[in-house]
């Protein structure tokens, strides 16, 4: 088991670290089956002690199994015909005129899931995920998988972004400020 700093609350060597929000609501009981399934693939994904090199499709292929024998429909490619779209908007004659491309999805829990790895650190993707997840239709809650640290470098430096206590960060002030209400039930923040 990995070890690094986290909230006191909870043991240093567990693995993943996440948070569900809003925090005054108990998790579903659909969390720890997912958790579990992302603490099955640590030591091939885990970026608590060391980078992995891995972009989130690759991160999102390791989760794969473990996803679908719980019953979400993954991604399995880039290509037109192996992406999740869900609606957002329909038009004429019924049909979505916007949709989004997400990573994952279950159907009876409304659950949209997203992987995130080196754009969570430098363009906001934790944002977008936020907002566009909040506008899929039957979406009741978000998973968002982030990186604990993205390590990368930078002119022959090496640098490293939180990217997990950033997503923490901005979802602890969505729901602490009530300003921004999401449409969502919930939202799960994991940090592998």
């Amino acid at each position: 088991m990995a070890s690094y700093v986290q909230d006191r609350r909870v043991p240093a060597n567990t693995y993943p670290r996440w948070e569900y929000f809003p925090r005054n609501m108990r998790p579903p009981g659909w969390v720890e089956p997912l958790v579990a399934a992302v603490r099955a693939i640590e030591p091939r994904v885990s970026t608590v002690e060391q980078g992995t090199g891995l972009h989130s499709d690759d991160v999102l292929r390791e989760l794969t199994p473990g996803l679908r024998q719980l019953g979400y429909a993954v991604e399995s490619s880039r290509s037109e015909a192996n992406r999740i779209r869900r609606p957002v908007l329909y038009g004429s004659n019924g049909r979505a005129e916007v949709a989004y491309d997400i990573d994952a999805f279950h159907d009876d829990h409304g659950i949209v899931v997203e992987v995130e790895a080196g754009r969570a650190a430098s363009n906001n993707a934790t944002y977008r995920d936020v907002i566009r997840a909040s506008l899929i239709l039957d979406a009741q809650y978000l998973v968002l998988l982030l990186p604990v640290t993205y390590r990368f470098s930078n002119r022959g430096q090496s640098a490293s972004v939180p990217v997990f206590m950033r997503g923490l960060d901005l979802l602890s002030a969505l729901y602490a400020s009530q300003r921004l209400p999401l449409p969502l039930c919930g939202v799960l923040l994991v940090g592998y």
